[in-house]
C-alpha cells in the first residue's frame, strides 16, 4: 500500500464519523454542552473541519473550501474567514450554531479537496518540507499526519459528547 492510499484510508474513517456522529441530530444535540466551559458537537466539527481545510490548503497551495466554496457566508459564523476556532473562548464555541446538514456538507466538501490532493502524491512528495519554523523542519507527511491525529481527537471527543447529552 502507497502512503498516500494510507492516508486516503485514515482521513476517509474521519468522514465516516463525522456522518455517524452528525447525521440527524437536531440543533439542541449539536449544540449542547456539558459545562460552560465545554465544546459542543458542532463546534467540534467546525473546528477539525477548518483545521484540515487550512492546514491541506496550505500545503496544496490552493485556496481554502471555506472561502473558495462560500462556506463561510453560508455557515453564518460571527468569525473571520481565517479563524480555525483555535483558542476559541466558551463564549465563541456557543456562537457555533450550525445544522447537521451544513456541518456535513462543509466537511465532505473539504475532505473532497483532500482526498483529490492526496491522490496527486507520490511516495517521495512526503518528505518534502512545508514548514521551516519548526526544528526539525515539518514535512509533508508529518503535517498531513497531524490533522489526521488532530481530526481523530475530536471526533472522538464529539462521539463521546453525542452519548452524552442524546
Amino acid at each position: 500500500m502507497k502512503a498516500n492510499e494510507i492516508l486516503i484510508d485514515g482521513y476517509s474513517r474521519i468522514q465516516e464519523q463525522v456522518h455517524e456522529v452528525v447525521q440527524g441530530q437536531d440543533d439542541k444535540i449539536l449544540t449542547s454542552r456539558p459545562s460552560d466551559s465545554a465544546n459542543s458537537i458542532a463546534w467540534l466539527v467546525w473546528h477539525l473541519t477548518r483545521v484540515q481545510d487550512d492546514h491541506v490548503s496550505e500545503v496544496a497551495a490552493h485556496e481554502q473550501v471555506y472561502t473558495a466554496g462560500g462556506w463561510h457566508e453560508r455557515l453564518g459564523l460571527p468569525f473571520d474567514a481565517a479563524d480555525t476556532g483555535y483558542g476559541h473562548t466558551p463564549e465563541q464555541v456557543e456562537q457555533v450554531q450550525v445544522s447537521a446538514e451544513l456541518l456535513i456538507g462543509y466537511y465532505d466538501a473539504v475532505h473532497q479537496q483532500t482526498l483529490e490532493f492526496l491522490r496527486l502524491q507520490s511516495d517521495s512528495d512526503f518528505d518534502r518540507i512545508v514548514d521551516t519554523r519548526w526544528d526539525p523542519p515539518v514535512t509533508l507527511g508529518a503535517r498531513l499526519v497531524s490533522v489526521l491525529d488532530d481530526d481523530i481527537q475530536h471526533i472522538g471527543q464529539a462521539a463521546y459528547l453525542k452519548g452524552l447529552v442524546s
